[in-house]
């Protein structure tokens, strides 16, 4: 518990703002896919753009899952690392389903639930 008028723990800050930045990556990146799959928005100028999101997604899970070997682990990084690495497999496995697939949003949204996880695994638990 911090006491009032001491500073933030930077190191649990920087993990926090890690898995945050991942869970925004992954939710635009799904928020681009679905627009275009309803035919909201028009990428044929610029596919890129969906690529670049999911790289920069793997990225940013890559360097989440890392935080906790470059700095010392707090107990919540510890259960947000455990709860998004399972996304791994579904982020790996999206590069080979076919994009205009069933599959490919089924299998995109099966990293969600790991997303969600690890943003809760990171709030501060109530004690009384």
């Amino acid at each position: 518990m911090r006491r009032r008028g001491t500073a933030p723990n930077p190191k649990r800050a920087n993990a926090a703002l890690l898995f945050q930045a991942a869970a925004l990556s992954y939710a635009a990146n799904c928020a681009l896919g679905v627009s275009v799959a309803l035919r909201l928005v028009d990428t044929s100028g610029f596919r890129w753009l969906h690529h670049a999101l999911y790289i920069t997604t793997c990225a940013a899970v890559a360097a989440a899952l890392s935080s906790r070997w470059w700095r010392r682990p707090q107990h919540a990084a510890r259960r947000a690392t455990s709860a998004l690495a399972p996304a791994v497999v579904p982020l790996a496995a999206i590069a080979y389903v076919p994009t205009h697939s069933r599959r490919h949003p089924l299998v995109a949204l099966a990293a969600a639930p790991f997303f969600a996880a690890s943003l809760i695994a990171l709030r501060p638990a109530d004690r009384k």
